[in-house]
């Protein structure tokens, strides 16, 4: 992916003095940058236009943004034919959303959303992309499952502009956003990210800034138990679902939705939570390292747990 400028400012966006303040006019915001073009950055670049926000949507590459304008024409699709979206507001829904692979082309955002895959790394790097390329009070939030705030705030010269907003998958649909408050989180943007994700018509919660945040710090051991128990051999993957939905109420069972949210994504969020908690219940069971290691990945790629043809 390009880098942007090479100055983490712009003329008329000057840095908030002594790293930890954050001076920006509370307006709504109208536009916004997403950058990673998959599944989940497609799905909120996808919410945000239908909200009426435009939208830069940055890929690495074209066929990365090729997949995601198929991915959000499938989706829109879907919408108008559930009845859900008429024509003409699927096609302004469209007009909105401006794919590309430059990532100068978010420099104008008044939000930056990254939503690159869970790699501590890969999202240091983006991050620190995205502060070169936009001005120094823009808004960068992130779009992680698992990774606290704070270390993936390192890359940006001011960290009281860095918020979580970990969102849900499939974004259109879900109606979750969880807002992550790092340690210096300024209070303007966490207004903003509430105000934001209001638009979208989602509900918000707030948590502090430790690994997991709310959701995942209840619900990766649970998946994790569930691998565990089907590895052991203790009872079959059709039991262990049917066991969840039928006796807990639950809509899917845990390795039906371990395939849903993607094997790489649940291992990558274990490794996370074991590494900030040391606590075996979050440790990816070996039989979950060897399906992500032979590309079993769930859903997305066709075989996981279950196979889907």
């Amino acid at each position: 992916m390009p880098r942007g400028r090479s100055s983490g400012t712009a003329p008329g966006r000057p840095l908030a003095g002594g790293g930890c303040t954050l001076n920006m006019p509370m307006a709504e915001i109208t536009s916004i940058a997403v950058v990673g073009a998959g599944l989940m950055g497609s799905g909120i670049a996808e919410s945000a236009a239908r909200a009426g926000v435009d939208v830069v949507l940055c890929d690495v590459d074209q066929a990365g943004v090729d997949r995601a304008q198929e991915r959000i024409e499938r989706s829109l699709a879907r919408a108008v034919q559930g009845g859900k979206m008429v024509d003409a507001d699927a096609a302004s829904t469209r007009r909105r959303i401006k794919l590309t692979t430059d990532l100068d082309a978010i420099g104008d955002a008044e939000l930056v959303i990254e939503a690159v895959p869970e790699d501590e790394r890969l999202k240091l790097d983006v991050i620190a992309a995205i502060n070169a390329a936009v001005g120094g009070e823009v808004i960068i939030a992130t779009n992680t499952s698992s990774i606290p705030i704070t270390q993936l705030a390192r890359a940006v010269d001011n960290p009281a502009r860095v918020i979580g907003l970990h969102f849900f998958s499939p974004v259109p649909v879900m109606s979750l956003v969880e807002i992550v408050i790092a340690i210096d989180t300024g209070e303007p943007a966490v207004q903003a990210a509430r105000a934001f994700a209001t638009r979208l018509g989602k509900t918000t919660i707030e948590s502090k800034d430790r690994a997991g945040f709310i959701v995942n710090m209840l619900l990766i051991p649970y998946l994790m138990a569930a691998v565990r128990m089907f590895e052991q051999g203790f009872a079959s993957r059709e039991d262990i679902d049917l066991g969840m939905k039928l006796g807990c109420g639950h809509p899917m069972g845990p390795l039906t939705l371990s395939d849903f949210i993607g094997l790489d994504v649940l291992h990558a969020s274990g490794l996370s939570l074991h590494a900030e908690f040391k606590r075996e219940e979050y440790a990816p069971p070996p039989l979950l390292s060897r399906m992500v290691a032979a590309g079993r990945l769930g859903r997305k790629s066709g075989r996981g747990f279950y196979d889907y043809g």
